[in-house]
């Protein structure tokens, strides 16, 4: 049996000014404001840089990442429109190539503990979880006290970090 043939793949493009509605849209469906409380602050995902993942025209998801102090990219959202649609892994892998070409030689980012599907995500893709911040996410209220307590049964509380070396 012949396996199918992708024949609108996926795109991966740099954000532009235009894609300022879809960025505020998408960043508020998924974390609830463009505002990230991590690691003892608060940070507007939209002045972060920005790659948009598009189908035919269609966008699907979001990446957005900054430098941070010691030459590395730190990965501040990223966000799927149509989960399973091969959106995260193609702005992860973009992403990659972009600070390979750049001579970034650690990409990272913080999840919460029971991000279970972004742990499994990052881990299927390279990246190893390389510290755990206790209660980070109890500061982090203070930041943004709208940061749930829970998410499906387990308590969210921690940060945990992980990277991917170049």
């Amino acid at each position: 049996m012949d396996s199918p043939i992708e024949t609108n793949p996926l795109s991966v493009r740099a954000a532009t000014v235009a894609d300022e509605t879809f960025i505020r849209e998408t960043l508020s469906d998924a974390f609830g404001s463009t505002m990230m409380a991590v690691h003892d602050e608060l940070i507007d995902a939209r002045g972060a840089a920005a790659a948009i993942a598009e189908r035919g025209g269609r966008r699907l998801g979001l990446i957005t990442y900054r430098e941070d102090q010691a030459g590395g990219w730190e990965i501040v959202s990223l966000a799927s429109v149509e989960p399973g649609a091969g959106a995260g892994t193609a702005l992860l892998t973009w992403l990659t190539e972009q600070a390979r070409r750049s001579r970034i030689s650690r990409l990272w980012l913080v999840t919460t503990n029971e991000n279970v599907d972004a742990l499994r995500f990052y881990q299927r893709r390279g990246l190893d979880l390389v510290r755990l911040d206790r209660d980070a996410v109890l500061r982090a209220r203070k930041l943004k006290p709208s940061i749930p307590l829970e998410e499906n049964g387990i308590p969210i509380r921690h940060e945990l970090e992980l990277e991917l070396r170049l």
